[in-house]
């Protein structure tokens, strides 16, 4: 007789409970997002005109910016690339990111042209807005519902997820997501 050891491998899951989601699925976007980077779970979708789903692309800043810092160190896992608009705060500033320093294993460094204008503190979150602003930004796409599960992302195909309407989500499990973003999905709790 032989007896081998293995190891289950547990999977923390952020969705505690699905109450409503979308029949079906959604279709997300890959052109928007970075290939090898995963779209995680509790992850902020919103439909464009078209129909199909995009990521709301957030960062969560991992060392203090003053008013003035136009560099600002965020958590790796993110999908933001050069060319985004990025904002801190709805109805204020919002610029376009200029570059993004991967070379650190702890964090990037994402640099926009101008200073956002607030000081952010650690654990401040990044979003993605809908363009350059200087006193109204706003999101690129209005948060919809939340991804159910995590997907890999593939370099060429867009991706169906399931979409939760209503539910709650472990916070600590899921993407970085602001004050705002949590006001705009009433029916989503993130606890």
């Amino acid at each position: 007789m032989r007896y081998q050891r293995k190891q289950d491998e547990r999977v923390a899951h952020a969705c505690i409970n699905n109450l409503a989601d979308i029949p079906n699925g959604v279709t997300v976007v890959v052109a928007d997002l970075i290939p090898g980077v995963p779209l995680r779970e509790g992850a902020v979708i919103a439909p464009d005109e078209a129909g199909f789903y995009h990521l709301l692309k957030t960062a969560a800043v991992v060392e203090a910016a003053t008013t003035t810092a136009t560099e600002y160190k965020v958590e790796k896992g993110h999908h933001f690339k050069v060319g985004d608009f990025v904002m801190f705060k709805t109805g204020a500033k919002s610029y376009a990111i200029t570059a993004i320093d991967t070379t650190s294993p702890i964090f990037d460094k994402i640099t926009v042209g101008t200073t956002l204008g607030a000081a952010i503190p650690v654990g401040g979150t990044l979003m993605l807005a809908k363009g350059e602003s200087a006193t109204v930004s706003a999101f690129k796409y209005p948060p919809f519902a939340a991804c159910g599960d995590s997907y890999p992302v593939e370099a060429l195909t867009n991706t169906p997820v399931a979409a939760i309407t209503f539910g709650q989500f472990r916070a600590a499990l899921c993407p970085p997501l602001s004050d705002e973003i949590k006001a705009a999905l009433p029916t989503l709790k993130f606890i």
